[in-house]
């Protein structure tokens, strides 16, 4: 199957044997190289031993079955990908994220207690910035300094986080639920034109962003944190320098295109 993959994804595919590798390395090795979670990647590599036979059955007859191929099925599955078609994918699994707990109670943003990254600015095409809003992360970036955020989710994954590898299921299409990268959707109101992500990386605390805009075409960009001891604390005063040109650009990026 990953030979017959490459060869229609037109990758070059080397595979090496190694004197020692255990389920658990292995399982490390999948983690990191692919965006499989962690939890998913243990499980299909303990599956590998154990033996399936399989016995010949007329459910096909039976139940009027359409069989496909192999690389039919992948060409199927790449045409929905291409075309937004894909409803929902492992990663907006609770069980991909940090936290295993209904998220209901995160969608009050804190004021108490919190340290805040708070940015306004004018829009003068309101439609096209929330476009832009619906569209953040994934393979689009966040407008501004991405580099950056992709070290920040190679550094989340290090340390056993999600990282950047989820992504997003469609280019410009978001409901609430969705996983975004190393973030949560928990409100997705287009009409109200807001946005609230809550963070899935590993930080010391707990964060959200939101975006907003307002009747008078006002983008409010809104970063809270609420820190977990001291720890939380240096770590926010820690990212300040970056979180001022980082935040400063992105909603100037929205803002203006």
């Amino acid at each position: 199957m990953m030979t017959r993959y490459a060869k229609m994804r037109k990758i070059k595919l080397y595979i090496l044997t190694v004197p020692i590798m255990t389920p658990k390395l292995s399982s490390y090795w999948l983690y990191f190289v692919t965006s499989t979670s962690y939890k998913l990647a243990q499980n299909l590599v303990n599956s590998m031993a154990i033996e399936v036979v399989a016995q010949p059955n007329d459910l096909r007859e039976k139940l009027g079955i359409q069989l496909y191929s192999y690389e039919e099925a992948l060409n199927m599955a790449f045409a929905k990908i291409e075309q937004n078609q894909v409803a929902s994918s492992w990663k907006d699994s609770m069980v991909s994220g940090r936290f295993k707990l209904n998220l209901n109670k995160y969608k009050q943003v804190p004021s108490y207690g919190c340290l805040k990254d708070a940015q306004e600015l004018k829009t003068d095409d309101p439609d096209a910035a929330l476009e832009r809003i619906w569209s953040i992360g994934g393979k689009n970036g966040y407008y501004y300094a991405t580099f950056l955020w992709k070290i920040r989710g190679y550094v989340d994954k290090l340390m056993g986080g999600v990282g950047l590898r989820r992504g997003r299921t469609n280019v410009n299409t978001i409901y609430a639920g969705d996983s975004l990268d190393f973030w949560r959707v928990l409100v997705a109101d287009k009409k109200e034109k807001r946005l609230l992500l809550f963070a899935e990386m590993r930080v010391p605390g707990e964060a959200w962003l939101e975006f907003e805009i307002d009747d008078d075409n006002i983008i409010h960009q809104t970063a809270t944190f609420r820190p977990r001891g001291i720890w939380g604390r240096l770590y926010w005063y820690s990212m300040l320098p970056f979180h001022y040109f980082i935040f400063a650009g992105m909603i100037r990026r929205i803002a203006k295109g």
